[in-house]
């Protein structure tokens, strides 16, 4: 049985893409990383990725373009903000047996390919507070549940989604295009108003397919956040507490990384584990090249 961690990057997205996977060899230098190109400019975030930390490329792009074309048909030209993101569900249809997906704009904190084994459980889990936090926003809009598309307990499972886990056989695929197909028939059920993409999509999908789930923040009271909008963590040895529980990783979801963002130097920390950092005249001649 093949386990590893998807990720979706480009070009533009390099920086991130590093410093998320920095952090990722740092606890585990073998489990196996696949990138899925968001658009056809990734060869020099592949390139980088590979050379630096064994990243493959997904080996099927050839699905990847069908899956595309296929979610284009599916639904209308201004449903979805940023179609390319929808790819990350190609995730269930590539060579791993059991996966983690990893938005970019993460960094990790521990041996994050372990948490796989909680698989032997359930068929899918998450691991956040936006049922807390956000509760439907994001996600759906109140007529989901003015409907009762789903019950109040399944609207509790509702979660962010840079950070998930299934296994392959999960969902097929003509599982998943009927679904997308119901998906784009009901544009009102979605809340879609500060431009999400994947994230209602996929909650409808989990909650629709895949009753064996869970969410690792629920194991007890006193689990650790991972929103790096939460300003309360506690940095030592350039891992984050959280009231004295390890994170188990830190999500800038919804905060552009740049100087000044929460969290910065801990994210350059990991941006540069292995290289050396640029000098002004460097990062000058980087800005000019972009």
């Amino acid at each position: 049985m093949s386990r590893g961690i998807y990720i979706v990057a480009n070009d533009k997205v390099m920086e991130s893409s590093i410093a998320l996977i920095a952090s990722i060899r740092l606890y585990n230098c073998q489990v196996p990383v696949f990138l899925i190109p968001f658009d056809d400019n990734y060869l020099q975030v592949a390139a980088a990725l590979s050379s630096l930390y064994g990243v493959q490329l997904y080996p099927n792009l050839g699905f990847v373009e069908q899956f595309t074309r296929e979610i284009g048909q599916i639904f209308d030209r201004n449903f979805l903000a940023l179609p390319n993101k929808m790819r990350k569900l190609c995730a269930w249809f590539g060579p791993l047996d059991e996966f983690l997906y990893i938005d970019t704009d993460i960094i990790v904190f521990e041996d994050i390919a372990a948490n796989l084994n909680k698989l032997s459980e359930v068929d899918f889990f998450c691991c956040d507070y936006h049922h807390l936090g956000e509760k439907l926003r994001n996600v759906f809009s109140p007529i989901v549940k003015e409907k009762h598309i789903f019950t109040d307990s399944e609207l509790q499972d509702v979660f962010n989604s840079g950070f998930w886990a299934s296994r392959k056989a999960t969902i097929s695929e003509s599982q998943m295009y009927e679904v997308l197909r119901e998906c784009s028939q009901h544009r009102e059920y979605f809340d879609f108003t500060q431009n999400v993409t994947d994230q209602p999509i996929l909650n409808y999908l989990i909650l629709k397919l895949i009753p064996k789930r869970c969410n690792l923040v629920k194991a007890s009271e006193t689990e650790p956040g991972s929103w790096a909008g939460s300003k309360h963590f506690q940095e030592r040895d350039y891992v984050l507490y959280d009231k004295g529980k390890r994170l188990k990783y830190l999500h800038w979801a919804g905060i552009p990384i740049k100087s000044g963002s929460p969290y910065w130097k801990l994210w350059k920390y990991y941006r540069y584990l292995h290289e050396k950092k640029p000098n002004l005249m460097q990062r000058i001649f980087r800005l000019i090249q972009q």
